[in-house]
């Protein structure tokens, strides 16, 4: 894939503008949370998307992206499958399932991208647990984005949250800047070092993204292109959040 690691400082008026797309991305997973449930295929939600983006005049920068060109306007991956997991009517939600929806929404040239794993009917406690730990994960980055801090800071507080409750993050995908543009610089690891990376300064967007595994950090790709599962097969979880970097307390772009 190939990503545009140029940053752009956002004017206030630009993060409004992001702000509105956020809420329409909020409301896209509010949707998905009310329909998720035994018997629901992963093509009823990617329907229901696109009757929100549609409501709204706006469109998902997913559809179309890279090469292949990426087939929906949201991601859909069960159990094992971390991101990028392709919707269809074949893929029926089962009880006991996890479903991670990633989804995103162009609003007057400005991209919101968020996600949120969800429980289909009674899950596992593991399975609870690592969506507590990877959404816990979420909430420990998101305080770090603060004038004073660097990238590395958001890296460290996921891996550390991660690690130190026995789970792992990707290392192979990662947060990033986001904007007029879904992939904007600058690349935020997973994993890394406090106090090392680019300064955070106000006006930067950044999606926040934790994605945790239980079994391994190690991922493959399917025959699809696209979509990424764990090596081992365990579960995964995927909790994401667009945020602006204030002169005071992080803005959560992608709430309600």
């Amino acid at each position: 894939m190939s990503w545009d690691r140029q940053i752009h400082i956002k004017s206030p008026d630009e993060i409004k503008i992001m702000r509105q797309a956020g809420r329409i991305n909020a409301e896209i997973l509010a949707t998905m949370k009310n329909m998720i449930q035994p018997g629901v295929s992963t093509a009823d939600l990617n329907a229901a998307a696109e009757e929100v983006l549609k409501k709204h005049g706006c469109y998902s920068p997913f559809k179309g992206y890279s090469q292949p060109p990426y087939p929906a306007s949201i991601c859909t991956s069960v159990n094992e499958e971390l991101v990028h997991g392709i919707p269809s009517k074949k893929r029926i939600l089962r009880e006991g399932d996890i479903i991670s929806v990633d989804c995103g929404t162009v609003f007057e040239g400005f991209v919101a991208d968020s996600a949120m794993t969800f429980a289909v009917g009674k899950i596992s406690a593991e399975a609870k647990r690592l969506m507590e730990i990877t959404e816990g994960a979420l909430v420990a980055a998101i305080d770090k984005m603060r004038v004073g801090n660097r990238t590395g800071d958001i890296s460290a507080a996921i891996q550390n949250y991660v690690e130190s409750r026995g789970l792992h993050v990707t290392r192979e995908y990662t947060s990033h800047g986001v904007g007029r543009q879904m992939h904007e610089g600058p690349q935020v690891p997973l994993y890394g070092t406090a106090g090392t990376g680019m300064p955070l300064r106000p006006g930067m967007t950044i999606a926040i993204e934790p994605m945790v595994l239980v079994g391994t950090h190690e991922t493959r790709t399917l025959r699809d292109q696209w979509t990424v599962v764990s090596a081992d097969k365990s579960l995964t979880a995927h909790f994401e959040h667009s945020v602006a970097v204030t002169e005071g307390e992080p803005l959560i772009l992608t709430v309600p």
